[in-house]
């Protein structure tokens, strides 16, 4: 297939127009981003070309990760559109995150490499430990799979691959750093010993799941949270889909507020991240939603009356569990988030 020539589309949003979060070191995030994970149900050409289209369409924040298998596509995509010369670099923010194989001291730096060689980038706005632990798992594996190598969190050694990604910092190739994945208790621990604290936290924040907890402390300490599944992700894979979760775009509460405004229930999940102060990341290939989400942070806003009753409905329902990042020695999939308050070894 030909690549065609990047133009900004006639009915493009303007980016001007998009709230935006600003950062402890004085950067700006745009409030809402497009996702790249496509899970098994979406090819890397599709995924690329929605990055392509969405940015012609007025989004400035993308978030990536090596993991996805798609960033070397996805860099043929922000070079078609730095090089017609409309959008300047400095206009997009693109995240990418590390992978749980490559936390040796001796990987962070060149897998740091191989994505902006990937992304055809010279930095990154900012990159992310995608989960707290070293714990490797072959793509497709059945949700019981587990690595016989597979550790708990290890806070020395956590630190060990957070000193490799301030270095990154240093060399300019990222120009902030963050968490993925994380609790309280890991966070007390990095915000004790890093020389440069995380910039932000991407954490699971839909109506059904809003970690009250969480968010608050990553707001108390100038943490952004930046929230994936914001809708509840419907598409995420079929391993991490469990009898006990719930929908959050069926919740009698979302679909009456979605009716009242004519909207889907969908774009009243996003328009919720946004005025409650998180980054939402909502992930989409087809144009029609990606753009909607994208409008649903300029139109008016949700009342308070609206926010008050999505509040009420958290359901404390984590649909992504990290199943297959569990270690022999634990007893479940609560052990990956220290709901006690401990850190589980």
């Amino acid at each position: 297939m030909v690549d065609q020539k990047f133009t900004i589309a006639s009915d493009s949003l303007d980016p001007a127009q998009v709230p935006q979060r600003t950062l402890y070191t004085g950067a700006k995030i745009p409030a809402v981003g497009l996702g790249t994970f496509g899970s098994d149900r979406f090819s890397g050409e599709d995924i690329a070309a929605a990055v392509k289209e969405a940015i012609a369409l007025g989004y400035r924040h993308i978030d990536c990760a090596a993991v996805y298998g798609n960033e070397h596509l996805i860099g043929g995509s922000f070079r078609s559109v730095l090089d017609s010369g409309l959008i300047k670099r400095e206009e997009l923010w693109v995240t990418s995150k590390l992978w749980n194989d490559k936390h040796d001291e001796e990987d962070v730096i060149p897998s740091c490499q191989q994505t902006l060689k990937d992304l055809q980038l010279d930095y990154l706005d900012l990159y992310l430990i995608h989960w707290p632990f070293p714990n490797y798992h072959a793509p497709g594996v059945d949700v019981d799979s587990r690595d016989p190598h597979a550790k708990p969190y290890i806070h020395a050694n956590y630190m060990k691959t957070w000193r490799q990604m301030e270095k990154l910092v240093e060399m300019g190739l990222v120009k902030h750093i963050g968490t993925s994945n994380m609790t309280i208790p890991k966070l007390n621990l990095v915000l004790r010993d890093a020389a440069i604290k995380p910039a932000a936290n991407e954490m699971e924040l839909h109506p059904h799941f809003q970690q009250p907890e969480l968010f608050h402390y990553c707001l108390d300490h100038s943490i952004v949270p930046i929230g994936f599944s914001p809708i509840g992700s419907p598409t995420r894979p079929d391993r991490d889909m469990t009898p006990d979760d719930t929908v959050d775009i069926e919740d009698p509460v979302i679909v009456t507020i979605a009716e009242r405004l004519g909207i889907h229930p969908a774009v009243v999940c996003v328009k919720w991240a946004v005025q409650r102060g998180q980054v939402p990341i909502p992930f989409s290939v087809r144009r029609n939603e990606f753009r909607i989400n994208l409008a649903c942070a300029t139109t008016p806003p949700l009342t308070a009356d609206d926010m008050r009753a999505i509040a009420g409905i958290d359901k404390n329902c984590r649909l992504i569990k990290g199943q297959v990042f569990l270690w022999e020695s634990a007893a479940g999939w609560e052990d990956l988030w220290d709901l006690d308050g401990t850190i589980a070894s």
